[in-house]
C-alpha cells in the first residue's frame, strides 16, 4: 500500500529500509517520506516501529490484531458453517 502519496513510497520499501536497522529519519532521508504534506508520518512511524530490527515480536503482535479483527472472525464464522 502506498503509505506517502507525495513521495510514492510503499509500506514495504519502508519496512525493508526498517528491517535493514534503518530509523524513521534515516527512512525519512533516503526516501523523502515524510517531507512533503506531512500526512503519512504518523503512518510512516507506525510501519518502522511494526518492522525495526530491535522489535522482533512486532510480526507477531501484528499477526494477533489481524486475527482478533471483525473481519478475520466474520470470515472464519463463514467458513466453519
Amino acid at each position: 500500500m502506498i503509505v506517502c502519496v507525495c513521495r510514492r513510497v510503499s509500506d514495504r520499501e519502508i519496512a525493508r529500509h526498517a528491517r535493514a536497522g534503518m530509523g524513521f529519519d534515516d527512512i525519512q532521508f533516503e526516501l523523502g517520506v515524510a517531507t512533503q504534506c506531512g500526512q503519512c508520518e504518523s503512518c510512516a512511524r507506525d510501519v518502522v516501529a511494526q518492522c525495526s530490527a530491535t522489535a522482533p515480536v512486532a510480526a507477531i503482535q501484528l499477526a494477533s490484531s489481524i486475527t482478533e479483527s471483525r473481519a478475520w472472525t466474520s470470515s472464519q464464522a463463514s467458513t466453519q458453517g
